[in-house]
């Protein structure tokens, strides 16, 4: 284990729960991290709630924090919102940082707002900035498997949900492709590894240090 927290907080996407992200949690706690699992409620609460409980987790000590899609866009909002925050590193799974393309399309469908609550913004908008110094790593998957697919037209590779080039933005640390799709990230031993290597050393494995991919 290299220096730095050896907590890691995790936080799941939209329209999940906490429970999605215990296998991921378990890899993690594998490599030598002790890990914990933040609920919060996506749609009633939003990121809002997400970072008051991240937040709260944060006030026990330092620690890396790891976001599943809307999850992930929480957590860089926190960070920028609160810079303070003793956050170590974070890793975005399939996190939309450029804005959701599926949560567009969805948009224009009656009644949407029942489906994203106080999380539509954030989805739309994205996250593409946060404090300097601040190290991000961005996981993204390729398996085109999920809804999403059926209302966005994704020019790219994209997994499912989310598109690849929705993943990227300039201020990443370094951004990585794996073979999962949406919600496979979450059960992905190779998303794991490349999640374990950036929260030791600030980069994935096979990609060159301090670059995006």
């Amino acid at each position: 284990m290299s220096d730095g927290p050896t907590r890691v907080l995790l936080l799941h996407g939209i329209w999940m729960v906490g429970l999605t992200m215990r296998r991921f949690a378990r890899g993690l706690a594998e490599a030598g991290f002790e890990t914990e699992i933040i609920g919060y409620p996506s749609i009633a609460g939003g990121p809002d709630a997400a970072a008051e409980r991240l937040a709260d987790a944060l006030a026990q000590g330092p620690a890396h924090v790891v976001g599943h899609s809307l999850g992930g866009l929480s957590a860089l909002q926190a960070a920028g919102s609160t810079p303070a925050l003793p956050v170590g590193r974070i890793v975005c799974l399939g996190s939309p940082v450029c804005g959701s393309g599926a949560a567009h399309a969805l948009s224009r469908v009656p009644m949407s707002h029942l489906y994203f609550g106080r999380s539509a913004d954030i989805l739309h908008a994205g996250c593409v900035e946060w404090p300097a110094g601040l190290e991000v790593g961005m996981v993204a998957g390729c398996v085109p498997r999920g809804l999403g697919a059926l209302l966005a037209r994704f020019d790219g590779p994209h997994d499912g949900t989310v598109s690849v080039e929705e993943t990227r933005a300039p201020a990443l640390a370094d951004h990585i492709v794996v073979q999962a799709s949406h919600s496979g990230l979450l059960l992905s031993a190779d998303a794991v590894r490349q999640t374990v290597g950036f929260l030791r050393h600030g980069r994935f494995e096979h990609a060159r240090p301090g670059h995006a991919e």
